[in-house]
C-alpha cells in the first residue's frame, strides 16, 4: 500500500474541527514529543519517546509498518483554515494485520491538548471504515480494540465507534497489570 496517497478524513464535531489522518512523517517529531509528554498518555500507553531522537526512531518504526504491511499508523490532525497541515491531535494504528488473517487490532490516543472534541472516536471511525474497505480483499471481518479496564476513556472511545465488548481479559503482567476489556466491531456492524 502507497502510504504516500492514503489520507482519511474525519467529519467536524460540534466546537471542533474536522480531522485528517495521514502517516507519520519525520516533520511530526516536535509535536510527537510534545504529546509524549503528557502523564495520562504515558500511563496509557508503551511509548518511549522523551526526545526528538526518540520520536525519530518511533516515526521511522511506524513507517517500516507500512512497508511490511502490517501496521498502518496514521498522525491525526485538526483542520484549520489556512495552515498548511494541522498540529497533530492524536495516532490511530491499524496493527497485526496479516494476509488471510479475518482480524487485526485498532489503537489511538489523543494529545493532552485536543481532549474533549471528540478526536479519539471520530479518527477511529475513520480508520475503521478505511480497514474494512482497503482491507476487504484480504479476508479482513473484524478489528479488536483492548485496554484495561481501568481506562473508562478508552471504554467510551470504543462505544462511541461501535466497538462491542465482547469479553473481559486476564491480567498480563508487566506490559497489562490489570484485567482488560476486548472490544469487537465487524464489518457489517
Amino acid at each position: 500500500m502507497d502510504k504516500i496517497t492514503v489520507r482519511l478524513e474525519a467529519e467536524a464535531a460540534p466546537g471542533a474541527p474536522a480531522l485528517f489522518l495521514r502517516p507519520w512523517g519525520p516533520a511530526d517529531a516536535a509535536g510527537l514529543v510534545e504529546g509524549c509528554r503528557d502523564d495520562a498518555l504515558r500511563r496509557w500507553t508503551r511509548m518511549a519517546v522523551d526526545d526528538e531522537a526518540g520520536a525519530a526512531r518511533w516515526i521511522q518504526e511506524q513507517q517500516r509498518g507500512w512497508a511490511a504491511g502490517d501496521r498502518f499508523a496514521f498522525a491525526v490532525a485538526e483542520t484549520h483554515p489556512g495552515a498548511a497541515d494541522g498540529r497533530v491531535a492524536g495516532h490511530v494504528v491499524l496493527k497485526n494485520l496479516s494476509p488471510g488473517s479475518p482480524s487485526a487490532e485498532v489503537g489511538y490516543w489523543t494529545a493532552a491538548h485536543a481532549r474533549g472534541r471528540e478526536v479519539a472516536p471520530r479518527a477511529l471511525r475513520a480508520l475503521t471504515d478505511w480497514a474494512f474497505a482497503a482491507f476487504a480483499g484480504d479476508g479482513l471481518t473484524r478489528l479488536e480494540l483492548l485496554h484495561q479496564v481501568d481506562n473508562a476513556a478508552s471504554c467510551r472511545v470504543a462505544q462511541k465507534s461501535r466497538y462491542a465488548l465482547a469479553s473481559l481479559l486476564p491480567a498480563a503482567p508487566p506490559a497489562f497489570p490489570l484485567e482488560g476489556h476486548l472490544h469487537v466491531r465487524t464489518r457489517d456492524a
